[in-house]
């Protein structure tokens, strides 16, 4: 397991995550534990993307459960199509939202949250989880952030 992040700074976005996506799998290779791999992944992309939330909400009891997470405090329940964790549950898709406030029935679970993507990730074909990415920039996520967090759902696949 590797203990510490290579970053680059200088390097460019998708640079980035390509140093950062085998980081992630060597990170949780071997470790079995849910809440330790979801915790190392969310710190691992706060530090490597300088995000302004990163964090995963856990299917539970028919609700979005928040589970680890890198940033301010954050809505601890959401229901089934609410808000774009809701609806990326409800429609087992990528959602990309360039601006949240134009996002029919958004959750302001923080006010600078500007822009979010949130990728779910399946067990058994049924969504286990969503990965939630916010910005305080409008417009801050793109096809090689999705891209790539489809990676990292991936990678989290194989253990949840």
């Amino acid at each position: 397991m590797a203990e510490q992040l290579i970053l680059n700074t200088s390097l460019d976005k998708a640079e980035r995550y390509k140093t950062l996506v085998p980081q992630i799998e060597a990170l949780v290779s071997g470790e079995t534990d849910v809440t330790a791999n979801l915790s190392n992944i969310a710190a691992a992309l706060k530090q490597t993307m300088n995000f302004f939330w990163v964090g995963f909400y856990l299917v539970k009891d028919n609700e979005l459960v928040l589970g680890p997470f890198q940033g301010p405090i954050a809505c601890t329940r959401i229901a089934y199509g609410k808000g774009v964790c809701g609806m990326s549950w409800k429609e087992k898709k990528m959602m990309l939202v360039p601006n949240v406030d134009e996002f029919p029935g958004h959750i302001a679970c923080s006010s600078e949250a500007k822009s979010e993507i949130v990728v779910p990730a399946f067990k058994n074909g049924t969504v286990a989880l969503v990965l939630d990415v916010d910005s305080d920039k409008l417009n801050d996520f793109d096809q090689t952030d999705a891209l790539h967090l489809q990676e990292i759902i991936e990678i989290t696949e194989k253990f949840i």
